[in-house]
């Protein structure tokens, strides 16, 4: 009886989810359509292009429906159980609360291992090809077509190395005004300035033009210069891919490159809260999903009459005040209120908490 139950549970929880994240990426997809059909015919878009902008958005739009779709499921799925009257056979028969709910939190495990792979495999590949889209067609005749340009970029390498560029063009790989120093436990060695550089597929090094090499001693004073008119082909120590890493956003990054970056950012004594911050989240944000499975229950038990009515629009209520309290959390890492990984777990520990408690008052 018990197992039956539990595919029972399991069978109506799924099929609700299913028809709740389809209905969500609808309502994603066509609002979505609708703040940017302006930009889309005002830069001639093509339809394609549309359509490739959608592919790479809906994981993305599945990965932010998930938490709100599996709430909805849960209350659902077991609020018909409430009001069917199912609930008070079950309990008539000596079957426990705690024991009808471990499917539901084991699909909510499942589906939080799900959107961790989800996020840090699809939606941060997506992401980064969209962003791509929007810079390349969205953004070219409009006022944020500077976002293909990098000013004022500083890079530091090793400690000792540190790369300044005017100007950075992400899609032709090409540098102005480049000032490259060495430096040796404080004192230069070397400084490289450049009107122009290139990156060159073939050879894996830059093509300098219009540049200066000039070289110091231990003791700073200059040894000798080179200065050279005509394009030359040099290993500077750092690839396009490094400078364009400024230029993209967390949401592009997975967890393992967010880990990777953040080393090389701490390597060269540079603040990484923000990142860090970013990092934790892309846990935390999974784990929404179990936390929201073990809210939802309570809210159809304490009404036995009107559950299902009172468990949907008190889950909708519930999920907004659960990303507000994520973005909370999120502001007080970023300006080092709280420790990051507070920070990003700060809904889940209050609404964990809270679900927890919930769930023991609706028992007794």
């Amino acid at each position: 009886m018990i197992k039956k139950l539990d595919q029972y549970l399991i069978k109506r929880f799924w099929l609700v989810l299913s028809l709740s994240i389809i209905g969500f990426i609808s309502i994603f997809i066509i609002v979505d359509l609708i703040e940017n059909i302006d930009r889309f015919m005002d830069n001639h878009v093509p339809v394609n292009i549309i359509i490739k902008y959608y592919i790479y958005t809906l994981p993305w739009f599945i990965n932010i429906g998930l938490p709100m779709s599996v709430l909805i499921s849960t209350v659902f799925s077991f609020g018909t159980i409430v009001k069917d009257n199912e609930w008070t056979a079950m309990k008539a028969s000596g079957i426990s609360l705690y024991r009808i709910t471990i499917p539901l939190i084991l699909s909510g495990i499942f589906i939080s291992a799900c959107s961790f792979f989800l996020d840090n495999k699809l939606v941060s590949y997506g992401n980064e090809k969209r962003f791509e889209i929007d810079r390349d067609y969205v953004k070219r005749k409009s006022r944020h077509k500077t976002k293909n340009i990098l000013k004022n970029v500083l890079l530091q390498k090793n400690i000792s190395k540190n790369i300044v560029l005017e100007k950075y063009f992400i899609k032709d790989f090409k540098g102005l005004n480049l000032t490259l120093i060495d430096l040796k436990k404080s004192t230069i060695v070397r400084r490289i300035d450049s009107k122009k550089i290139i990156w060159n597929k073939d050879s894996l090094k830059w093509k300098l033009n219009d540049y200066s090499i000039r070289n110091f001693n231990k003791s700073g004073i200059e040894t000798n210069t080179i200065i050279n008119k005509e394009d030359s082909l040099i290993s500077l120590g750092f690839e396009p891919s490094e400078i364009q890493q400024q230029a993209k956003k967390p949401d592009e990054l997975d967890y393992y490159q967010l880990t990777n970056l953040i080393v090389k950012l701490k390597e060269n004594s540079i603040d990484t809260i923000r990142w860090e911050v970013a990092r934790y989240m892309k846990i935390s944000f999974a784990f929404t999903n179990l936390v929201v499975v073990l809210f939802g229950i309570p809210l159809t038990v304490f009404k036995t009459k009107n559950s299902l009515s009172f468990g949907i629009g008190t889950s909708v209520l519930v999920i907004f005040c659960y990303y507000a309290f994520i973005k909370f959390g999120q502001t007080l890492g970023y300006n080092g209120v709280l420790i990051p990984v507070i920070s990003a777990w700060l809904g889940n520990i209050i609404f964990t908490i809270c679900g927890l408690l919930l769930l023991l008052k609706a028992k007794t």
